[in-house]
């Protein structure tokens, strides 16, 4: 039912129909100790996502037992190959997890995958397009307003790209695209250089517009019909989000930046420097977590189907292209060539979680892993295969994980082996059906404080993690 937007005063309207506020800015920035009891635990969520699938070489080939992505064994007893050998160090603090996939998009092609990973939305082939919530953006509404920023967006190709060729894994509560930042000189800006003296007097003139788009809608609404009227209450639901985002910013403005050195990073870097531009991004999402400045932040390594800048991160491991290695990989070397890209991304990946592993957790126990739950994966497995996404689960001790395992909740069903021409491997029949990566996803916005019980169509939880 709709509210009766004539009756209700601007504040009404913001008590009436928005979240609550969990708690005051203040909060951020009290002491570890309140009243002589520790200050409950920071949790974060950091999702990272890498298009094009992994090497997956048939267990006959002599590039099996090197070059497969996923690892070998299952439970505590497994090993890494090279594709994840870079992990060993972090083996407590991880789980691989085997045969998962969202069930609304098993039979799309895996050039169409960013779009729906973290939300399981039916995206479809074709036609029509409508997405969801993504897991972070159900994650930043409960603790959002607890930071300077409810979340950090970011993609190697920026803005938000298009429908099934998604630039951006994260998705508003109407399945919106959230524009991604690509820059690290201007995210850095963003986050952590001062404002001008005249950001409170901004805010305050956009206060006062929002009040008089509402006094106008008061009037306008009774002369609509049904149709138009449901058109303004969608227009005044957006509104009333930019109240939200403007009483947030008039909470944060005399309050002052954190102040950090960036001197590490690099950040005029571009995915041409590839291994540095990473490791800049991966930067910024840590200085972003060390200052609390937002607890939840997402990274699309790349966009599918080799379109964008994003292809040039193979440039790393000195190949020029990476989507044209999930292509080749019935050449002669054509599986460590690909294996060899994968490993990059598991070594920067590496590298990002053991410095937060290393990072003292201020004000709270531990380190800062121990509190962030990092989702690192893709939505494809063998070639264009929407199916038994890779997976890796690290961090997020202090939420309960267990980690030191692999999962492989597909056993030897998986579909393995090269593209040589002809029919694709997303376009076969499966006997077997994957788990719902929703049951994940339930999971682990349990595991950080969410009261829910569905998510991208999820059909229960997973104990074992």
């Amino acid at each position: 039912m709709n509210p009766d937007f004539a009756s209700l005063d601007r504040r009404k309207f913001l008590r009436g129909t928005s979240v609550a506020l969990v708690l005051p800015w203040l909060e951020s920035f009290a002491g570890a100790l309140e009243g002589g009891k520790p200050r409950a635990q920071r949790k974060r969520l950091a999702c990272v996502y890498w298009p094009d699938g992994v090497p997956m070489p048939l267990t006959k080939d002599p590039a099996f037992q090197d070059w497969s992505w996923f690892p070998h064994g299952g439970g505590k007893d497994f090993t890494f190959t090279k594709c994840l050998e870079p992990f060993e160090p972090l083996r407590k603090d991880l789980t691989v997890l085997s045969g998962m996939s969202h069930a609304a998009v098993r039979a799309v092609h895996g050039h169409s995958n960013a779009d729906q990973f973290l939300t399981g939305a039916a995206t479809g082939k074709t036609g029509d397009y409508k997405n969801s919530i993504s897991l972070d953006q159900e994650f930043a509404a409960h603790v959002g307003d607890q930071t300077r920023y409810a979340s950090l967006v970011m993609s190697t190709d920026g803005g938000t790209g298009s429908p099934r060729g998604a630039h951006t894994l994260s998705f508003d509560r109407r399945g919106r695209a959230i524009p991604a930042a690509h820059r690290p000189k201007k995210i850095f800006d963003a986050l952590f250089l001062n404002r001008d003296g005249d950001a409170a007097k901004r805010l305050a003139q956009e206060e006062s517009a929002l009040d008089d788009l509402l006094q106008d809608a008061q009037s306008l609404r009774r002369k609509l019909s049904g149709h138009d009227q449901q058109s303004l209450d969608e227009y005044l639901d957006s509104v009333r989000e930019t109240e939200l985002k403007v009483e947030k910013a008039k909470r944060w403005a005399s309050i002052a930046l954190p102040d950090v050195d960036a001197k590490h990073l690099k950040l005029e870097a571009t995915p041409d420097d590839s291994r540095t531009y990473l490791q800049a991004m991966y930067g910024l999402m840590h200085l972003a977590f060390q200052t609390d400045s937002t607890r939840v932040a997402t990274y699309q390594i790349g966009r599918e189907n080799g379109i964008g800048r994003s292809d040039h991160l193979s440039r790393a491991v000195g190949f020029p292209l990476a989507h044209q290695l999930s292509h080749e990989t019935k050449k002669p070397g054509g599986w460590k060539r690909f294996a060899t890209y994968s490993r990059f991304l598991s070594e920067e990946m590496a590298r990002f979680a053991a410095k937060l592993k290393a990072t003292p957790e201020v004000g709270g126990e531990g380190n800062m892993l121990d509190n962030t739950l990092i989702l690192f994966g893709s939505a494809s497995s063998a070639f264009h295969l929407s199916r038994n996404y890779p997976l890796v689960l690290l961090g997020a001790k202090n939420m309960g994980f267990k980690h030191g395992q692999f999962l492989n909740y597909v056993g030897d069903k998986a579909y393995a082996g090269g593209w040589d021409g002809g029919r694709e491997p997303w376009q076969r029949e499966f006997a077997h059906e994957d788990i719902p990566l929703g049951n994940l996803f339930v999971t682990m916005l349990q595991r950080l404080g969410v009261e829910t019980e569905t998510f991208a169509s999820n059909t229960g939880v997973i104990d074992e993690v």
